[in-house]
């Protein structure tokens, strides 16, 4: 519905309706958008649909004109810019454009919202990729590439001193330092929050894109599982296989038999590399995780302080070495669950008792992990006048007053 304004002899200001306002716009380009973020006609007129009480129908859009609001609700899905719909020209379906385009199928099954945070990083990812190669800033793959033939878990224990950050039991602040770590060997890693009222949360936990760019949901609540997902992207780009990933183990199974060779590869690597030689020795001393050495537990709890692995990955990969039966995994698993579970009802208790004596509690929206490689990137092209300060400050979310601080300091 649109308004427009009429003025009357007494000056009084109404608005009236203008309903069926219809403009030309090229179909062809919601219809390539529908392959590129591979969704289907009925998911768009779901999203689309939301909250209308006269539903729009598929023969609403697939026209050459549309409805003016109608398409303000299509770009609400795919947030091209109204102009995009106006060019008569048809977009080409490369694979060099996205990963949509060079993959049929992904590990996980993508919602939309992760659809949109593909899309969002891979346009993220060009644009820096871009700039580097107009401020000649050297992006060159430093590592070699692996093959699945080689053994993930001698390629781990090869590059553990050279990947791996000093470890730190703050688990936040050794993930930022991994992911800088990274970003000396030309490995962008960026990271996103889906906040608690945003409508559509990714379910995902990270992809990896070509040629290096890994991409990591934060996940607050379970902090050991984002580092075991950066290790898991980090094999992805060492084998330089694309996919988007859930690494849920919650959803073992005893069957396992859908797991690609990719993923069993990414999986051993991630472990392996966050668990090292020595954890894997200690581990190797008991045959058989049950009852008669209570599962283990101690040294598991141990070896988790150790290296920053969940309790709950590595009972899993003693499952999957057959070191554990189902039920005994079951059970343990269950009961981890039951732990945190109690964990976040002490927090969610304590933090109520906080509040209820007074005490101020910040509610702002965590802020994602910068890389200090986009930093440096930034840096160098603002040097060099590929990008202007404006274009600085917005790619980096700061001040024009922080500008020198950033420049000199960079993000340290």
């Amino acid at each position: 519905m649109y308004f427009c304004s009429v003025e009357y002899n007494n000056g009084e200001h109404v608005a009236l309706s203008i309903t069926n306002m219809k403009i030309e716009y090229n179909k062809h380009r919601v219809e390539y958008l529908l392959s590129l973020f591979k969704m289907s006609a009925g998911e768009l007129l779901s999203s689309i649909n939301k909250g209308l009480k006269t539903p729009i129908t598929w023969e609403d859009i697939d026209s050459d004109e549309i409805e003016l609001n109608y398409l303000k609700r299509i770009d609400k899905v795919f947030n091209k810019g109204l102009l995009y719909y106006y060019d008569p020209s048809v977009p080409v379906k490369d694979k060099k454009v996205s990963v949509f385009f060079r993959k049929e199928s992904f590990t996980s099954e993508l919602n939309i919202g992760a659809r949109k945070r593909v899309r969002e990083f891979e346009d993220l990812k060009t644009q820096i990729s871009t700039i580097s190669i107009m401020s000649q800033f050297d992006m060159k793959r430093v590592l070699r590439t692996y093959t699945l033939d080689e053994n993930p878990k001698e390629v781990a224990f090869s590059l553990r001193e050279t990947l791996l950050p000093v470890f730190n039991s703050v688990k936040r602040d050794y993930l930022k330092s991994f992911i800088n770590k990274l970003g000396e060997y030309n490995i962008l890693v960026f990271e996103f929050v889906d906040t608690f009222n945003k409508k559509e949360k990714a379910n995902i936990d990270g992809f990896y894109i070509g040629p290096n760019a890994i991409v990591l949901k934060r996940n607050q609540d379970a902090l050991s599982r984002e580092i075991f997902t950066l290790c898991h992207e980090l094999g992805h780009y060492l084998l330089d296989k694309e996919d988007v990933d859930e690494l849920d183990f919650a959803k073992v199974t005893d069957k396992n038999t859908d797991i690609s060779d990719v993923e069993k590869w990414c999986n051993s690597f991630a472990y392996y590399l966050l668990l090292g030689s020595v954890n894997a020795q200690k581990l190797e001393s008991i045959a058989q995780y049950d009852c008669h050495v209570d599962y283990g537990h101690d040294l598991v709890a141990g070896i988790s302080r150790e290296t920053n692995l969940s309790r709950l990955a590595i009972f899993t990969n003693l499952f999957l070495q057959h070191r554990m039966t189902y039920t005994d995994y079951s059970n343990v698993r269950e009961d981890l669950h039951e732990q945190y579970l109690a964990r976040k009802e002490r927090e969610q208790l304590e933090k109520e008792n906080r509040i209820a004596a007074g005490e101020k509690i910040n509610g702002r929206n965590p802020k994602p992990i910068q890389s200090n490689l986009v930093y440096d990137i930034y840096n160098y092209a603002l040097n060099k006048g590929v990008v202007t300060e404006y274009e600085y400050c917005t790619a980096l979310n700061i001040k024009p007053n922080d500008i020198s601080r950033v420049f000199y300091e960079g993000s340290h």
